[in-house]
């Protein structure tokens, strides 16, 4: 068998987190099977479908690196495919038409509901033998009133439904818009999908689709219905768990690898092992081990993952991508040896490309700002003598490198009987502003000799001017 599934979105908003597991797992199954995989916009809802939430998907899965093999398919250009089968069913009399309208149907089911009943369609139309059509109508399946619809779920095993809950539905609205599942079943028919993996929030439409799949007389798709993921307080993930739209975290500075990773993860597993590039995700995936119970998504965890991916990728990949990140802030930056340096001293405590951002500033701007509690712990009268020496010193210095600015600490340590906290914390503040950086050698290193001079003879200004 060929295998081919699909993604297929609804372009309603922004691809949200849960949406783009259920990719990341159909995009990994066809791969690892040598299929194909088709990217099909569900747009037939003509009020909420927007062209920016359509952009919006196709860049997440670009950004994702998840490659579609067929399409991007849209179902607002396909009417004709729904209608004609629609007109198929009437023909052979496994569907009719339904005058109806909403009125009347409100009607009955607030009725029933009065009477504390679940509304279901009485089959009115059913058994019409004369058709206006001057009169707008929907179409409905004719549906069995008894026996039951069986699926064989790859993930979850047998599911059993009674057929006598499942009323005549609508599949093609008065517009001539079909319906949802009948818009699904007509495309996966079409698209030749045989493998439907997808959110378990769509297991009640999978008796629908059978029903229908079995009226046109074709085969029906294996079906996967993969467990929904919750927050860490087991509710369904919402914005107040943290960002639950996909490129929201590429906003953030994580990446897509990491993201890749942890979203497969999430539900899937192979033995202990947590770390998987895209290779190994491709060569180990398999349905048999995706779980059934709910996955709880962990902040936390996502963020330590997509740390060690930053330090495993080499200095010049991070600095080309933390370079809008920088450019965010107000900072001019250019990807040189300098820049690779600094996301050399800094990737060790980065847990995003953003958290560069974050602490490379004092490296670009002009002015230091320092931070209150350091500047009244660090740059003291005490200290004053010190940075004279190492200004005088430094002043001078032809090799303006780590070894010898090691060296020149290690004298002044020993000769004044200091700690190295004591004179490199004090330094710290004068050259970043704050008491947090990479080692202060490499710090000094990568502004460069004029530079360092001169943040420090503004301390020396600074620490001489508030002595009184």
């Amino acid at each position: 068998m060929n295998i081919r599934t699909r993604f297929a979105p609804s372009p309603t908003g922004a691809l949200h987190i849960g949406g783009a597991r259920t990719a990341i797992f159909n995009w990994l199954f066809t791969r690892h099977n040598g299929g194909e995989f088709i990217l099909r916009i569900e747009d037939t809802d003509q009020t909420r479908s927007t062209e920016e939430s359509i952009s919006e998907i196709l860049d997440a899965m670009t950004w994702l690196g998840l490659d579609w093999d067929e399409g991007p398919f849209r179902q607002s250009g396909r009417l004709s495919a729904y209608q004609g089968h629609a007109q198929r069913l009437l023909e052979s009399e496994k569907a009719y038409r339904c005058y109806c309208t909403p009125g009347e149907l409100e009607t009955r089911r607030k009725e029933a509901q009065s009477q504390g009943r679940v509304y279901r369609y009485e089959g009115k139309c059913r058994s019409l033998k004369s058709h206006s059509d001057n009169k707008p109508f929907a179409v409905r399946l004719k549906t069995p009133d008894s026996g039951s619809i069986e699926v064989d779920d790859l993930i979850r095993g047998d599911i059993t439904f009674d057929a006598k809950e499942i009323d005549d539905f609508i599949i093609q609205k008065t517009d001539g818009f079909p319906t949802y599942n009948f818009a699904v079943v007509i495309d996966d028919v079409t698209m030749d999908i045989t493998h439907v993996i997808r959110g378990d929030d769509h297991i009640t439409n999978t008796p629908k689709q059978v029903l229908i799949y079995e009226a046109l007389g074709y085969d029906v798709p294996k079906f996967a219905h993969v467990s929904m993921i919750l927050g860490s307080d087991k509710t369904k993930l919402s914005k107040r768990h943290g960002a639950t739209s996909t490129v929201a975290y590429r906003d953030m500075g994580y990446l897509p690898e990491a993201l890749v990773n942890y979203l497969a993860r999430l539900g899937w597993s192979h033995g202990d092992q947590e770390v998987f590039s895209k290779e190994e995700l491709v060569e180990k995936f398999t349905l048999d081990n995706v779980g059934k119970s709910p996955a709880v998504f962990n902040p936390e965890k996502l963020l330590w993952l997509n740390g060690l991916y930053i330090r495993n990728k080499s200095p010049e990949e991070i600095a080309k991508l933390v370079i809008p990140f920088l450019e965010k802030k107000g900072l001019q930056v250019t990807l040189d040896e300098r820049l690779i340096k600094i996301v050399e001293s800094l990737r060790e405590r980065a847990k995003t490309l953003a958290d560069f951002a974050e602490s490379a500033d004092y490296f670009f701007i002009e002015e230091i700002n320092y931070e209150e509690a350091g500047r009244k712990k660090f740059l003291t009268l005490e200290v004053i003598p010190i940075f004279e020496v190492l200004i005088e010193i430094l002043s001078s210095l032809e090799d303006f490198t780590v070894p010898e600015l090691e060296k020149i600490f290690g004298e002044i340590i020993e000769k004044r009987g200091l700690k190295m906290v004591q004179i490199a914390q004090p330094v710290r503040v004068a050259l970043t502003g704050g008491t947090v950086s990479p080692g202060i050698f490499e710090v000094m290193e990568i502004l460069g000799k004029e530079k360092v001079v001169e943040r420090l003879r503004k301390a020396l200004s600074h620490m001489s001017n508030n002595q009184h």
